[in-house]
């Protein structure tokens, strides 16, 4: 996929991709490199659906849809998940591309319309069972598992992806291969995953008709739940019709809690990330027997020996309803820093990404090094981590050198004086904290 295939998409289009309402004759290519960067050029649509949801729900609840600690963590793993592409083109497009060139059965014609709504229920199709699969499979939750962990249930949720999930998921996609061409399959592809960002949202209820056909807001709160009637259940992408085939359909009914059913109770991004793949490491070596190792691995993730595949649904913690998400305890003066790093880090990840072509494989290593230092340094902040100032002082140490070794640049040149005065203070006031902090134990 390249971002420069085509110019920034309208408005008109870019709210009609995140419902799936490109029209084919719109987004048919013939080749691969000339399918757009249709997740890219949805960051502007993301963001403004989100400050949307965010008016809407101040008036219509009087509250805002979510925390401002659940969203920074959400919106750095939307971040994480995304940063691999730098480097190299997505697993999922290069095994499909093999299988294309060297399997194939037969060629449908990409500009057949045909063609490209047989690939959009073939993908839609592949999803549900990844989906699926990724609930069942324990080895494969340890990736599905950052997307559930929040506690929130707003559009930001969409964005919490997991950064090693794409390893598994091309598995159900790559039979398409056989006969449907790349770039085809390279548009529903994204256009399946801008599907279900407006779908994670409470502001919207019942769709009445629709919610035969389609998956919607509320089929993927019960989805999101974990409350015991939620769990596994309405697998879909796009088409709820595979659920209620395949007999994993939900209706919302009581009042759905979000969240694992173990909540990890941290924002710090590696835990989020990887947590599970930890527990299933010291599940692996301390159950005993080769049989019961493999079971760790691909059973499900409440599987232990002597209980079916999935594990007993009466083992899953009961919900009353009054649980209360865990949240940061830290300053409103902290938050706001937290957001002003936040969004400097987001505005030198766009420009990453849009200057990437010209920039040196070492800038880019250098630069998506700085990005995960700055989003591990806001968790450990968040988490009020017992060397959180440590972190930060060096964080922004790392910012100044990036800067005056050119690896670095102020999207706007006019702001590089003030945002170096800026980190200098930061400095400053980390490095007394990390002194205090070192000399008389964990910072509070």
């Amino acid at each position: 996929m390249n971002p420069e295939a085509q110019q920034d998409v309208s408005v008109s289009q870019g709210v009609r991709m995140l419902f799936y309402m490109m029209k084919p004759n719109e987004t048919s290519f013939q080749t691969l490199e000339e399918v757009p960067d249709y997740v890219k050029q949805a960051t502007p649509f993301f963001i403004s659906l989100m400050l949307l949801e965010l008016v809407v729900s101040w008036i219509l609840k009087g509250k805002a849809p979510g925390r401002l600690d659940d969203a920074l963590t959400s919106m750095s793993a939307g971040i994480l998940s995304r940063l691999p592409s730098l480097f190299s083109r997505s697993i999922e497009l290069t095994t499909y591309i093999y299988i294309w060139e060297n399997y194939r059965l037969i060629i449908l014609p990409w500009d057949s319309p045909w063609t490209w709504y047989l690939t959009f229920l073939g993908v839609d199709f592949g999803y549900y069972w990844f989906h699926r699969m990724a609930h069942e499979v324990n080895i494969m939750w340890a990736g599905h598992q950052t997307h559930h962990s929040s506690e929130d249930y707003n559009l930001s949720t969409a964005l919490r992806q997991s950064v090693f999930q794409i390893y598994t998921s091309w598995i159900f996609y790559s039979p398409l291969a056989l006969f449907i061409p790349p770039s085809v399959y390279a548009v529903h592809l994204q256009f399946n995953l801008l599907y279900q960002f407006w779908i994670h949202t409470e502001i919207i209820n019942n769709l009445g008709p629709l919610e035969l056909i389609l998956n919607t807001p509320s089929h993927h709160r019960v989805h999101h739940g974990r409350n015991r009637y939620c769990i596994d259940k309405n697998y879909a992408g796009v088409l709820i019709i595979w659920d209620r085939i395949f007999g994993t359909f939900e209706a919302e009914n009581e009042k759905v809690v979000y969240g694992l059913t173990h909540p990890i109770n941290t924002f710090e991004p590696f835990m989020v990330q990887f947590h599970h793949l930890v527990y299933i490491w010291t599940t692996f070596w301390a159950t005993p027997g080769f049989f019961n190792k493999f079971s760790v691995l691909f059973k499900g993730p409440g599987w232990s020996p002597g209980k079916p595949r999935l594990g007993l649904s009466e083992e899953i913690p009961e919900v009353t309803g009054k649980e209360v998400p865990f949240s940061s305890s830290v300053s409103h003066l902290l938050r706001i820093y937290a957001v002003v790093q936040f969004a400097l880090t987001l505005a030198f990840y766009e420009e990453t990404f849009a200057d990437k072509a010209g920039l040196s494989q070492v800038t880019l290593l250098l630069r998506v090094c700085f990005v995960i230092l700055t989003l591990t340094s806001i968790g450990f902040l968040l988490d009020q981590r017992p060397k959180a100032a440590v972190l930060e002082t060096f964080h922004c140490l790392v910012f100044l050198m990036l800067c005056r070794f050119g690896h670095l640049k102020p999207f706007t040149p006019s702001l590089s004086f003030a945002l170096e005065i800026f980190y200098s203070i930061c400095i400053a006031f980390w490095g007394v904290r990390s002194i205090k902090q070192l000399a008389s134990g964990p910072w509070k």
